[in-house]
């Protein structure tokens, strides 16, 4: 492919911390590979209120990827949602609006997580993987119930704390475990650097029928993934789906809206 000589385009990811993540990587070899005249950029932010401040310092931007923790922070600033994102209260791709100066005048906000994850997870379904146990709340796990309910699952929320709709680790049961064949590590933990840890999930209820499925990706076998597989659980980790949802991203960035 030829290389594009016009202007350079620039995107990039927000969250905090960053060091675990593959995505710049990831475009910057697509860019080389495929002569995408494009660069892909870590923007390491503190605080989500740094984002207007970042996009002032760099006004070349067409386009963010969003992660932790940023992922729900964001949406105040977005001038309009896709309505999926809207839906599940969740940003992880924000598409930058600009006029024919080059000036900011928007910015949209949409979910890839909710694509990546559906094509990810869906050739491992059966019969039996008819019910997920989902670690974590936030953003990453709000994406993981919609795509999981689009494809006719039933799910439920684990967290550290109990509420009206969520279960506490140490109120799961063996029961529970049984009946939910699909158990999602939506959260943080377990992630470079920390890979010692792993969510206070009751691995020994698990059982060869389990699909345990980690969104995290570095390291390549979390903790979680390694006492998944010891209790006889299959196992699969987050990268094909950083993979799926980055073509989704770079889709929505490079797409011309109507």
């Amino acid at each position: 492919m030829a290389t594009d000589n016009k202007r350079k385009k620039s995107y990039g990811l927000i969250g905090y911390p960053l060091g675990h993540s593959f995505s710049r990587d990831y475009f910057n070899h697509k860019f080389k590979a495929e002569g995408i005249n494009a660069e892909y950029i870590n923007f390491e932010i503190e605080d989500v209120s740094m984002l207007m401040e970042l996009l002032a310092e760099h006004p070349e931007l067409d386009g963010l990827n969003v992660t932790a923790p940023y992922k729900e922070q964001v949406i105040p600033y977005m001038t309009s949602m896709d309505p999926i994102a809207e839906q599940i209260g969740a940003v992880n791709v924000i598409k930058l609006l600009r006029d024919t100066d080059g000036e900011l005048i928007g910015m949209r906000g949409y979910n890839s997580d909710v694509v990546g994850f559906s094509k990810s997870i869906e050739p491992l379904l059966t019969s039996s993987r008819s019910s997920a146990l989902i670690l974590g709340t936030g953003g990453a796990g709000k994406a993981v119930a919609r795509a999981l309910e689009d494809l006719g699952v039933e799910t439920h929320f684990v967290s550290r704390r109990k509420s009206a709709s969520t279960i506490a680790y140490e109120e799961l049961t063996r029961a529970m475990v049984q009946h939910s064949k699909i158990v999602v590590n939506a959260t943080p933990v377990g992630m470079y650097p920390n890979d010692d840890l792993t969510p206070d999930f009751p691995f020994r209820f698990l059982g060869s029928e389990h699909l345990c499925y980690d969104l995290i990706y570095n390291p390549n076998e979390t903790r979680f993934m390694r006492e998944s597989a010891a209790a006889g659980a299959e196992t699969k980790n987050g990268l094909e789906m950083l993979l799926l949802q980055a073509f989704v991203s770079y889709e929505i960035w490079t797409r011309r809206e109507l």
